[in-house]
């Protein structure tokens, strides 16, 4: 009898982030307790199709990013009588029945609600947040709703979509220079600097390729500080250790762009944050205050700027990269939670939530 917990870690998917999340998902499979779990690789190419992954094979090599190639086509099925199984709709039969999932997605349709809803209905228990959390916190615009109305300090924001145009007296409320980004995107894809409003076109352009919703938001001068959150089984929370990023203004971009956190070997990480302590202990209390107003579950990072006026959150996001460089698994290593424990936590908190 396998007494083994069966995992299947979902990665891929049609998002922007889709090699991200690949790289994510190969992180953590190899960092899942043989001994404790079965792991089921389920891949999601970029088209939308689900198929049989593979467990390695997910990394960077040489600036080329992994993606998910088409093999047996596969389904979840919706009914709660035969949750956690998938079928094979290439071959027939069942492919594979699992305990629980990690939706190892980052983006649109992974972390915005539309494939937690999918597990809701099928009734098969899930790692990190429900519907509303995941939606709210994938749009940012709801975000910043959410949180102010909860007084925790957010970004001012300009909402555009392809109807409207910005105004002049926004510009003159904005000032210069500001961030134009997707309103619902991640990784920084779509993310551009504009020091001259000659430029905004160009980068509405780019930000309007990922998302139908802009936002345009002042630069924030401030240390960019980062806090994981872990929701351990029994609904307690930890907040890490800070993290504060550096060498940012030394990136080719001079922001934290894609090839930045990804591709470029310019930013390094001090763990913790050297902060003074009412700083530090005010942004963890925050991270929590966030995690609280967004209703989230499992695992968060929240991101700050600490500025001279105080901090202010810029983004929530509900599965954070797990990439080896990734800031969320170093947080909570740091914090004194290594990363295969990370994990434990992480399934055990799913299974403990759908009991």
């Amino acid at each position: 009898m396998n007494s083994k917990i069966r995992v299947a870690v979902i990665y891929g998917g049609r998002s922007t982030e889709h090699s991200v999340s690949c790289v994510s998902a190969g992180a953590i499979m190899a960092n899942l307790d043989p001994a404790k779990y079965e792991i089921i690789p389920i891949g999601i190419t970029k088209d939308g199709a689900w198929t049989q992954g593979v467990t390695s094979g997910l990394e960077i090599h040489n600036r080329m990013l992994p993606e998910v190639a088409m093999g047996d086509e596969l389904t979840l099925s919706l009914n709660p009588a035969t949750k956690g199984t998938f079928y094979n709709l290439s071959k027939g039969g069942v492919h594979a029945q699992v305990d629980v999932i990690l939706p190892v997605l980052h983006g649109p349709f992974g972390e915005d609600g539309t494939i937690q809803g999918l597990f809701e209905l099928s009734g098969v228990p899930y790692a990190g947040a429900g519907v509303l959390a995941s939606a709210a916190s994938m749009d940012k615009e709801y975000t910043k709703k959410l949180l102010a109305a909860e007084g925790i300090p957010v970004a001012a924001q300009v909402v555009l979509t392809g109807a409207r145009e910005l105004q002049e007296e926004e510009k003159h409320s904005l000032g210069l220079p500001v961030f134009v980004k997707p309103a619902r995107g991640g990784s920084s894809i779509g993310v551009s600097r504009v020091s001259d409003w000659s430029e905004l076109a160009a980068a509405l352009d780019v930000a309007f390729a990922t998302d139908s919703k802009v936002l345009i938001e002042p630069e924030i001068v401030g240390q960019e500080v980062e806090i994981g959150v872990l929701q351990y089984a029994d609904g307690s929370l930890l907040a890490s250790e800070p993290a504060l990023l550096a060498g940012i203004a030394d990136s080719e971009d001079g922001f934290y762009s894609f090839d930045t956190k990804y591709l470029d070997d310019v930013v390094t990480a001090q763990i913790p944050a050297p902060l003074e302590p009412a700083v530090t202990l005010e942004i963890k209390e925050m991270a929590l205050e966030a995690f609280r107003a967004l209703d989230c579950a499992g695992l968060s990072r929240v991101d700050f700027f600490v500025t001279e006026s105080g901090a202010i959150v810029n983004e929530v996001n509900t599965f954070p990269g797990f990439t080896p460089i990734s800031m969320y698994p170093q947080v909570l290593a740091h914090s004194g939670v290594e990363y295969t424990r990370l994990l434990d936590c992480l399934i055990e908190q799913a299974l403990g939530s759908a009991a």
